[in-house]
């Protein structure tokens, strides 16, 4: 469908297969950290929990198919209450008066009128009762949205797993950017030192101004400030980190060198299928087929509902044995509810026509992620391919500034601008490095490419 409706998506395969893979392996240390990551992630596990819960709910729904059995009864005692006269004093002792006489005995004799009394005293009623459904389209139905219902969160855990691996990427790149970033500090301030050991030098040998002495130290202080700022950053990167991957915040990480050199990320391998095929794009689909049973469960309104019904059991005075068995057919068919179930139908059908045109939306969404992701990675090569000129430049820069300052023939103002634009030249080139990897996790994600 995505296919068919955006055939310019080749753009997209034209941008990521146009990328040289020579050079760009991933790093093998942090696709450990990610397996680490799906294996130990807390919010992982509570969506894994939430699956278990809708499987659960499904074999729930499935058990709505079975007869149920109950063990229910009643004991009443009572006394009052209205009661029906019962003449039979009056009906049989005129009987039983002549055939005494007949007999000449008193085998028959006389017997008072009675009163049956309306409410039972010490009466029990026992029974198992099973209860089974023969016809009944809502427990279909409602099975079948189960069974949609764990697709759904299936789908979600996919989408947790990509964001999370996604995550634990950029926190890494992130992590080993803030290591690389002290490093280049860190060598700026031996370079400092030298400058401030120079210019001992050559003051002492009244060659030089004693301000550049204190110049380099303050410099020097500075640095050093900047080395704690980063110290900490470090710090801060690698408890985000550590906390990804459910691991004590001040746990230590493995580096890689592969991070901090000029090699690149391998190019993420195309599939055009994968960006249709995206969870986010199959949660809207499941949520549609969710909608459509619940659409047509409505429409079934009508359909008679039959089950069957048996019990065994006893009923008695006084605790005597009264054993029964009853059964029974029940039929429901409903006829008309104020026209409840025809508004019913119309809200599910709304609410599947929207989902229907945010599925579409979503598309759109997604090509023009992919798109754009495309479109900044492929310019963060680009932009990382310009620095490593920067570098060496003002490397060479610097070496020549030192050189004409030990032969005083350069101030120490320009020396210390030297070394400034040295050191900003590399940390520009390790965050163009950082970029390249951090678009190419976005990248990665856009297409669907991630396991």
């Amino acid at each position: 469908m995505l296919m068919r409706k955006h055939p310019f998506i080749a753009l997209i395969s034209f941008l990521l297969l146009g990328f040289s893979s020579e050079g760009r392996a991933q790093s093998p240390t942090l696709e450990t950290h990610v397996r680490d990551g799906l294996a130990s992630n807390n919010g992982l596990k509570q969506q894994q929990l939430l699956l278990d819960k809708s499987l659960y709910a499904l074999e729930e729904a499935k058990g709505l198919f079975l007869p149920t059995v109950n063990f229910g009864g009643t004991y009443t005692l009572a006394d009052g209450g209205r009661k029906s006269a019962l003449p039979v004093g009056d009906l049989l002792n005129p009987v039983y008066s002549t055939l005494n006489q007949l007999t000449q005995s008193q085998a028959f004799p006389q017997i008072a009128n009675q009163e049956i009394a309306f409410l039972p005293n010490n009466f029990y009623d026992f029974r198992f009762r099973t209860v089974q459904p023969l016809v009944n389209m809502e427990i279909s139905y409602n099975k079948r949205i189960k069974g949609e219902q764990i697709n759904l969160q299936r789908a979600e855990i996919q989408v947790y797993k990509r964001e999370l691996a996604k995550n634990i990427k950029q926190a890494y790149f992130q992590y080993a950017q803030a290591m690389e970033a002290q490093q280049i500090y860190g060598n700026a301030l031996v370079l400092l030192q030298e400058n401030k050991r120079v210019s001992e030098s050559l003051v002492k040998n009244g060659a030089g101004n004693p301000a550049s002495v204190m110049r380099a130290e303050s410099e020097i202080a500075k640095v050093e400030g900047q080395l704690i700022e980063l110290k900490a950053n470090q710090q801060n990167a690698a408890a985000y980190f550590n906390f990804l991957l459910n691991r004590p915040l001040g746990s230590p990480i493995a580096p890689d060198a592969a991070l901090t050199t000029t090699a690149q990320p391998s190019s993420p391998t195309v599939d055009t299928t994968a960006i249709a095929n995206r969870e986010e794009l199959d949660k809207l689909r499941t949520a549609a087929q969710i909608n459509q049973l619940v659409l047509d469960m409505d429409r079934a309104y009508h359909m008679p509902k039959v089950g069957v019904q048996l019990d065994l059991g006893s009923q008695a005075f006084n605790f005597q044995w009264g054993g029964y068995v009853l059964a029974g057919l029940s039929i429901d068919v409903p006829l008309y509810a104020g026209n409840r179930n025809e508004n019913k139908i119309k809200q599910a059908q709304a609410d599947l026509a929207a989902l229907q045109a945010q599925t579409e939306q979503v598309e759109d969404q997604l090509l023009l992620q992919a798109t754009t992701a495309a479109n900044t990675y492929n310019a963060a090569i680009k932009s990382l391919d310009t620095k490593a000129p920067q570098v060496a430049a003002m490397q060479r820069y610097y070496r020549d500034t030192m050189r004409r300052y030990k032969e005083g023939q350069a101030n120490y103002i320009e020396l210390l601008d030297a070394r400034t634009e040295l050191t900003q030249a590399e940390m520009q080139q390790s965050l163009a490095r950082t970029a390249v990897w951090l678009k190419w996790v976005e990248l990665e994600r856009a297409i669907g490419a991630q396991e």
